[in-house]
């Protein structure tokens, strides 16, 4: 079982390469980096989970900046975006800003991404983009981003994305970035597994085809759907964001189905100091001993 940790990236907090260097030091094998580039005072969309909208969500620092400087004290650790809000990018900086960092560190990307769940948000970047339409556009993003990157001289044409035949570089180490998709709702759970290279939902969030929480069952229906699609569910790696403190009874249920690697949560979402963060990476020790001891 690999583990993987998610930061919430906020300026006050643990510096990015000092988290990656401990993380790498533990055994971990991968960090996460989220991204809310604002959050509209308005706020129109409900948080998600529920309740208020904790602070880590008003100070996110940039992913892509957060880990190149993750990838400077660390020589394997991979490096994710935990997630990238795909849509509201240009497309051509973000491919080079994505392959930039892959190059920097030597192939190490994750390009973890998803249509989010703030509308205005959305609409702040792309008032050309209907909400309801944004599943659509990330489908054709990854399928321009992956255009970009393997080849020479690239061009596109799409409903949302266009571009003529140029160069744009650099290309990405391993002649791609690997796409992981966090959607884990029906509709989302069937893009990922039509296209993502890695799966990468938060396990409360992960529904079956009736819309309850159901991990086991909404793992069955990914794979069902992979071979839908002409693929091999083991060739799509998953990797579970664990929401809250991890239960050893509940790992042990998503080890039995079929997840590759947990990606632990931040030990709170109210901007916790370096202190905190060390603290709770002490006390998760003995579930990596627990796996892989």
């Amino acid at each position: 079982m690999d583990f993987g940790y998610l930061t919430g990236n906020h300026a006050h907090g643990i510096h990015p390469g000092d988290l990656a260097k401990e993380l790498e030091d533990r055994g971990y094998a991968s960090i996460w980096v989220p991204e809310h580039s604002h959050i509209p005072t308005e706020r129109r969309s409900p948080y998600p989970n529920g309740g208020a909208l904790p602070d880590t969500y008003l100070h996110m620092m940039d992913p892509m900046v957060s880990l190149t400087a993750a990838a400077a004290t660390t020589t394997n650790l991979k490096l994710a975006t935990g997630i990238c809000l795909v849509l509201e990018h240009d497309l051509l900086d973000l491919a080079c800003t994505v392959a930039t960092t892959d190059v920097l560190s030597n192939g190490r990307v994750v390009f973890g991404i998803g249509v989010g769940w703030n509308e205005e948000e959305l609409e702040n970047h792309r008032p050309d983009l209907p909400f309801r339409q944004r599943y659509r556009a990330m489908r054709e993003r990854v399928a321009a981003l992956r255009t970009i990157w393997s080849n020479d001289t690239p061009s596109f044409e799409g409903t949302w994305d266009s571009f003529t035949e140029s160069w744009v570089y650099p290309k990405p180490v391993g002649g791609t970035v690997p796409i992981a998709l966090g959607n884990a709702g029906p509709l989302g759970i069937r893009h990922a597994a039509e296209y993502a290279d890695e799966w990468c939902p938060i396990d409360v969030g992960v529904q079956n085809e009736d819309g309850k929480p159901d991990v086991p069952g909404g793992i069955a229906r990914f794979r069902e759907m992979a071979h839908e699609a002409g693929r091999d569910p083991d060739d799509i790696a998953i990797s579970l964001f664990v929401w809250g403190r991890p239960r050893m009874d509940r790992l042990t249920t998503y080890a039995e189905v079929g997840v590759n690697q947990f990606v632990f949560t931040p030990v709170h979402f109210a901007n916790p100091t370096a202190d905190e963060t060390l603290q709770y990476l002490d006390e998760l020790a003995p579930v990596l001993e627990e796996f892989n001891g």
